[in-house]
């Protein structure tokens, strides 16, 4: 049966816009006609977000799919780095086949950094010859971001190895290497690293362009570099692509890619710039199967009601009506629900600090931002320990080991602003162990234990109440739909700001306190790290 659509049709690689029907058959477009008809609203190809970790909407693919397709997202580049990071290969694959239950496409890496460091405990490693099994797989495009830059530069034979296999399979490999300047920056992509989404300056963005990376612009529910980047795109958008990295489920419920388009137009830039960013790059640069509105491509595109605030009207994956006016025809799938968490309940003991020095190190949280500052300050003492200080807003960090019973790593952090009580996650970037900053040890005990309880989740308490929203696939994801999920979350970061936190985003900005990565200083674990140093520190400066 040919099924027939109209409307305005953007032929982005022409730079034109003409009344159209498209004839669709067998999910593929067999014809395309300029065609006089009544039909105002705009056909265009879906929206791709170059760069996600599903896992941070807290959703499975599936479900995911069912909320993105609402905004004309059509396809994803997916890094099932988090899921690998607790459960290994079995994660990747379990991503895999719960997105293929779902007409969206994903299109999944393999975890390049697993784990990311060793300077924490993490629930598996992925080495070289996983990688190898991995990229063998059809699903998987791609070798994804290799955040283990300075193993990069300096040729650790088991990262060149990663990198060979990906070459080996003709497959891209994507970078991650935030504030990496000059002749290392040179030398990284010359190792055959192809993007960057961590670029956090113009200049830095623009240098890497001059070396033959492609630059993300990533505006996710933390890192969000837009505005830093943006100007860049009306000149280098040949080798620009728009990227979530991570999404929360309240976010993923208000937009996606559709968002970034409507804002890049908003500044003046050209619209075939924009789609071709949003909407053709990744399939170039991934060499995906996504269709870009053409006479054989699959029937992959969406109607839009215009081109400034691209509200999606409908959205079509091989060639089937998957989303219409904010509702949702992707129906849900059941799932399993894959874990791995073996720590026991806590004490408010064991997260005391005893008093030994004049200063402490302190992490500096930056709102919006992964990168962290090393401060040092006076340290608050009552009866011989460190305590927080909440009129300086200096409150106590925690990382439990998720995987096994050891002894909790305390530390301090600022710009957090709780007054009372305690906020924890499972979700803490990389490795996935449970982290907490609180007004005082029996709170952090009381919200630690009850992501314990429930193996996984989100959580806000206080002396008289506590709200918690379970994640019991892998202790990151939610078996709930995306509404439910979303609606939940709303609630615990409304209370976390009801406790004083003065963060956009409180979770989404805690989960990267453990992510030693991006510099500078942090908490794993095992202790407190520094980014600069690549090497653990003391908390206390005794002097």
């Amino acid at each position: 049966m040919i099924k027939i659509i109209q409307g305005q049709l953007v032929d982005i690689k022409n730079r034109k816009i003409f009344p159209a029907e498209i004839s669709i058959e067998n999910g593929k477009i067999t014809k395309i006609e300029e065609k006089q008809h009544e039909v105002k609203s705009f056909l265009l190809p879906g929206f791709i977000d170059a760069h996600i970790h599903i896992e941070s909407s807290m959703l499975v693919p599936t479900e995911f799919a069912r909320l993105a397709a609402i905004h004309g997202t059509v396809a994803t580049v997916s890094d099932p780095h988090e899921i690998a990071n607790v459960l290994g290969k079995e994660g990747v694959k379990f991503m895999i086949e719960n997105g293929q239950k779902s007409p969206l496409k994903f299109n999944f890496g393999a975890p390049s950094c697993v784990p990311a460091t060793n300077f924490e405990t993490s629930g598996a490693v992925i080495n070289a010859e996983d990688i190898k099994d991995l990229l063998a797989l059809p699903e998987i495009k791609y070798l994804a971001e290799m955040m283990n830059y300075p193993g990069v530069i300096f040729e650790d034979e088991e990262v060149m190895k990663k990198i060979a296999w990906a070459k080996h399979f003709n497959k891209p490999t994507d970078g991650h290497a935030p504030g990496l300047r000059g002749e290392n920056a040179k030398k990284y992509a010359a190792a055959g690293i192809s993007t960057d989404h961590e670029c956090y300056t113009a200049e830095e963005a623009e240098e890497k362009l001059g070396i033959g990376m492609k630059i993300l612009i990533r505006e996710g529910s933390a890192a969000k570099n837009f505005e830093a980047l943006i100007d860049l795109l009306a000149e280098h958008y040949k080798n620009m692509m728009f990227c979530s990295d991570d999404k929360h489920p309240d976010d993923l419920v208000l937009g996606h890619i559709n968002q970034l388009c409507a804002r890049a137009v908003a500044k003046g830039i050209d619209v075939f710039k924009v789609l071709e960013v949003a909407c053709i790059n990744p399939v170039n640069h991934y060499n995906l199967e996504v269709g870009q509105l053409k006479v054989g491509d699959p029937a992959d595109f969406i109607s839009v009601k215009d081109l400034t605030n691209f509200e999606v009207l409908q959205t079509y994956i091989d060639g089937e009506l998957v989303a219409e006016n904010g509702k949702s025809y992707i129906k849900s799938s059941p799932f399993e629900k894959p874990n791995n968490f073996h720590t026991s309940s806590k004490n408010p003991e064991n997260f005391k600090i005893k008093a030994a020095g004049n200063t402490i190190k302190v992490i500096e949280a930056l709102d919006g931002e992964l990168i962290t500052n090393e401060l040092q300050q006076k340290a608050l003492e009552n009866d011989g320990e460190l305590i927080s200080d909440i009129e300086n807003d200096i409150l106590k960090i925690t990382v439990v080991n998720r995987y096994e019973d050891k002894a909790p790593a305390v530390a301090f952090i600022k710009n957090f602003g709780l007054k009372k009580g305690a906020i924890a996650s499972s979700v803490a970037h990389d490795s996935h162990n449970i982290i907490a900053v609180g007004t005082s040890d029996e709170e952090i005990c009381k919200a630690v234990n009850l992501i314990i309880k429930h193996k996984g989740g989100i959580c806000s308490v206080n002396e008289n109440n506590q709200k918690v929203l379970p994640l019991p696939i892998a202790g990151i994801i939610s078996d709930k739909d995306g509404w439910e999920t979303g609606r939940l979350y709303e609630e615990i970061d409304k209370m976390a700001k009801d406790l004083g936190s003065t963060l956009k985003a409180p979770f989404m900005t805690l989960s990267f306190m453990a992510l030693l990565v991006i510099p500078d200083l942090k908490l794993s674990d095992k202790g407190l790290f520094s980014g600069k140093k690549f090497d653990f520190v003391d908390l206390v400066n005794e002097n």
